[in-house]
C-alpha cells in the first residue's frame, strides 16, 4: 500500500526544516511509522473529501449540459413502483422481450390496444388477445421467480367489441375527411376564373 502523501508532504517539510542534520531521526521515525497500521479516515474526512471533489468539478464544468439540466425528473409519480429502474430502462433502449415477465407484460398491455387497432381482421383480434392473456396466465404461476405480475387478462369479447367501435369510428372519420377534401376540390374549381371571350 502507497503511503499517504499527507504524511509523505509532512516530512518532506520537517526535512526542510530541521535540514541534513535530522534525516537519521526521519529515517528512524519512517521505519517507527511504518509497522503500525495506516491511519483510517473518519466519516467527516471522508465527507470533506468528497465535497470538495465535487466543488472541483462543479468549477471545471463536469456538470454542465447533462441531459434533463433545469428540467423536472421524469416518471415521479404518487405511486411507488420498485421496479421502476427497469421499466424506464426498458422504455428509453426501446426493448423487446427482455426482463421479467411482469414488466414486459405491463408494457405489452400498455400498448396492446393501438397493436389491435393495426389488426385488419377480427380473427387476428381474438388471436392476438388469446395469446396475451395465455402469456398472463403462465407469468402469473411464477415459475421462473422475478417479482409478481399485476397485469389483467383483457377480456376477449369486450376488447372485440371495443376493436369493432374504433374501427367504425376510424372509418366514419375517414369518409368524412374524403367527402371534405372532395367539396373543397369543387369550390376550388367553382373559384377558378373563366376565360373570356372576345
Amino acid at each position: 500500500m502507497s503511503e499517504d502523501p499527507r504524511i509523505a508532504a509532512a516530512r518532506y517539510r520537517m526535512h526542510q526544516a530541521l535540514g541534513a542534520d535530522a534525516e537519521t531521526d526521519a529515517a528512524a521515525s519512517r521505519a517507527a511509522e511504518s509497522d503500525a497500521e495506516p491511519r483510517v479516515p473518519t466519516a467527516a474526512e471522508r465527507a470533506a473529501y468528497v465535497e470538495t471533489a465535487i466543488q472541483q468539478a462543479i468549477r471545471r464544468g463536469d456538470f454542465d449540459d447533462l441531459p434533463g439540466a433545469g428540467k423536472p425528473l421524469e416518471g415521479l409519480s404518487d405511486r411507488y413502483d420498485p421496479d421502476w429502474w427497469i421499466r424506464r430502462k426498458i422504455e428509453r433502449e426501446q426493448l423487446r422481450g427482455l426482463g421479467p415477465a411482469a414488466l414486459t407484460l405491463r408494457v405489452e398491455d400498455r400498448e396492446l390496444t393501438e397493436r389491435l387497432d393495426a389488426l385488419s381482421r377480427e380473427a387476428d383480434v381474438r388471436e392476438v388477445l388469446e395469446d396475451f392473456n395465455s402469456r398472463v396466465r403462465e407469468a402469473r404461476r411464477q415459475l421462473l421467480g422475478g417479482p409478481p405480475v399485476v397485469t389483467a387478462l383483457r377480456d376477449v369479447e369486450a376488447e372485440v367489441a371495443g376493436w369493432r367501435e374504433r374501427r367504425e369510428a376510424r372509418a366514419i372519420a375517414g369518409q368524412a375527411r374524403d367527402a371534405e377534401a372532395a367539396a373543397a376540390r369543387r369550390r376550388w374549381w367553382r373559384r377558378r376564373p373563366q376565360p373570356r371571350s372576345q
